[in-house]
């Protein structure tokens, strides 16, 4: 799995932190999305995938190996 955000169209909404802390945060200043880790290991996939589908911004891309 290849995690991709796209910053720009990040809200700050935090939801992918919530579902997936270990591959996603937060920058202090403004709350934008910061990926972690682009390869996250397997035991985190279904974690990132959520991350992903509650995404208001649709800002995160998943790309299965």
């Amino acid at each position: 799995m290849r995690v991709i955000i796209d910053q720009d169209k990040c809200v700050a909404s935090g939801q992918c932190v919530l579902a997936a802390a270990g591959v996603f945060d937060q920058r202090d200043e403004d709350g934008i999305v910061v990926l972690l880790n682009d390869n996250p290991p397997a035991e985190l996939h279904e974690d990132v995938r959520q991350a992903a589908a509650v995404c208001p911004a649709l800002a995160i891309t998943v790309e299965e190996s």
